[in-house]
């Protein structure tokens, strides 16, 4: 039987014994081959010998990281509860205050990326609450534990082996480089392979690091979402109101009209003024479990009403037009939620 190493013997005791007895015996085996499977991996992609002992020394597995991805979809918010607890006043203020801070850099980005500032600092405050929020796994471990797991073994494989690329092309300790518990980092939280792909050096010292600098951060971001294809010039969303029977399958952003189609189907302003006419494609997005549960309470109000006249007309729809920005956000976070955050956020930083 295979020595345990110093690090596995700590990320045993560290499991507790509810969660052992829950999923049996840690398997000794299938770390160990994981471990050398990566080596073997790294090697061959040419990774340094420095790198792949510093990878795989001290190594925990993380049982609430296992938690945490088991559990991620189990609480969910509505649109206005999200934007409540995203695009809060604080925020709000700390935006501006970071855009007092930060105007040579974010006119930089602009000028090279085509970000407005106002936009870049909405990423900034999503993703890490402009650098506030400080991540606390080791990233090693994480990858690890989660390549244990199995559910996405490959996906994670490929991460790690991008950080390890990334800690020798920059001469980073990759046991310093610490992020969310699914691998995300610095002030933007990219996973490694986006780093790879769209990091960039914004002092030319030789180095992308997106979690101590904030200008390589910044440039990253900016370069990422103008690979996206990002446009300057187009906004993200338009807030408009919808007739109270709007067909509510047609809210999901899927659907793709022209700005004529949608007015012609009752889409208008908030203050009833028409929408621009311009031949531009929208989608359009609400929260449709909430229209939902208003017209089923509707519904059953009418049926209890003995009279039609003592109900009240059901509201008009309160929803976004989604332009083409909107989806390329959504290429950087796949959620409605989070792209109507980013407009709403952005601008309130104009």
């Amino acid at each position: 039987m295979k020595k345990l190493s110093l690090g596995l013997i700590l990320a045993m005791f560290v499991i507790p014994f509810s969660v052992r007895a829950e999923r049996g015996a840690f398997d000794v085996d299938r770390w160990y081959n994981i471990i050398d499977s990566v080596k073997q991996k790294a090697a061959s992609q040419g990774i340094s010998e420095n790198v792949i002992n510093q990878t795989v020394k001290s190594i925990g597995f993380i049982p609430s990281i296992i938690k945490s991805d088991k559990n991620q979809s189990e609480f969910k918010l509505t649109l206005q509860q999200y934007l409540d607890r995203t695009v809060s006043d604080k925020r709000i203020t700390q935006g501006r205050s970071m855009k007092q801070k930060y105007p040579t850099m974010l006119s930089k980005v602009e000028a090279k990326y085509g970000l407005q500032p106002h936009v870049i600092l909405a990423f900034w405050g999503m993703e890490s609450n402009y650098g506030a929020v400080k991540s606390k796994h080791k990233l090693t471990d994480a990858f690890f534990t989660l390549m244990y797991d199995g559910r996405r073994e490959t996906f994670f494989t490929n991460q790690l082996i991008a950080l390890m690329k990334i800690a020798d092309k920059n001469k980073l300790d990759i046991n310093d480089i610490h992020g969310s518990w699914a691998g995300a980092m610095g002030h933007f939280q990219f996973i490694p392979t986006t780093l790879s792909q769209y990091g960039v050096d914004s002092n030319g010292d030789g180095r992308i690091d997106i979690i101590n600098s904030i200008g390589d951060a910044m440039y990253s971001a900016g370069n990422y979402l103008n690979k996206l294809g990002w446009n300057p010039n187009e906004r993200i969303v338009r807030r408009v109101i919808l007739p109270a029977d709007f067909d509510i399958t047609m809210l999901d952003g899927k659907t793709k009209l022209t700005l004529p189609q949608w007015t012609a189907l009752g889409v208008v302003n908030p203050d009833g003024t028409p929408i621009p006419s311009i031949e531009m494609i929208a989608g359009l997005v609400t929260d449709v479990a909430d229209i939902e549960a208003q017209r089923n309470t509707s519904k059953t109000e009418a049926e209890q009403s003995e009279m039609d006249a003592d109900v009240a007309p059901a509201p008009v729809i309160e929803a976004y037009l989604t332009y083409p920005n909107f989806y390329r956000i959504k290429k950087w976070n796949n959620s409605n939620w989070y792209a109507i955050a980013i407009a709403n956020l952005a601008d309130q930083l104009k």
